[in-house]
């Protein structure tokens, strides 16, 4: 990737334990992070963290990103690792949209019906940027924190040794959400 902008690297002390964190804009101006423990083993934890702000900020239980994020940073502070925060808001189609997307979901659609009315495909993300961090990084291999088999697929040139599951318990709003992303998406759940 060209153009991208690497920030200084600084001290982010956080509830759940203190990480370094680093700035990464791409050449749209989109800006992502990375969150490290000092102690990057030969293939450390990574958990790549699709943006949501609804659940990750708002604290929405309509799907389970916060409690992803959560449990991701839980356990990269406890193990050594990295995540990196993926600015692609939506499955990458911003927020305005995804917003019109719940108003679907209100009217019945699933989360990939509500993005094939609004003119996108399932899933928008692109994964580029990630492989740029990692590589600035050094890692040439790791243990995935993820239930999306696309993730792994995305990462070509790395080495997954190991997928670590993220068990996430169903609330009644998140329910037909969770059925979707196994069914249709093929997420690992």
């Amino acid at each position: 990737m060209k153009n991208i902008e690497i920030s200084q690297i600084a001290t982010l002390p956080t509830r759940y334990g203190t990480f370094k964190i680093q700035a990464f804009k791409d050449a749209l101006g989109k800006e992502h992070l990375a969150l490290f423990t000092d102690d990057l083993c030969d293939a450390p934890i990574v958990r790549v963290h699709s943006e949501c702000l609804t659940g990750d900020a708002l604290g929405s239980v309509k799907c389970d990103c916060g409690e992803q994020l959560h449990f991701a940073l839980k356990l990269i502070a406890k193990e050594g690792g990295m995540l990196i925060y993926h600015r692609q808001e939506g499955r990458n189609i911003g927020l305005l949209n995804k917003v019109n997307a719940y108003a679907l979901q209100d009217k019945g659609y699933n989360t990939v019906e509500a993005n094939h009315q609004l003119g996108f495909s399932a899933d928008e993300r692109t994964y580029e940027i990630v492989e740029f961090i990692l590589n600035h990084f050094g890692i040439t291999k790791l243990k995935l924190l993820t239930n999306n088999p696309k993730k792994i697929e995305s990462l070509p040139d790395i080495e997954i040794v190991e997928r670590i599951p993220i068990r996430i318990k169903p609330n009644p709003y998140n329910e037909k959400y969770l059925q979707t992303k196994k069914e249709e998406l093929g997420h690992f759940l």
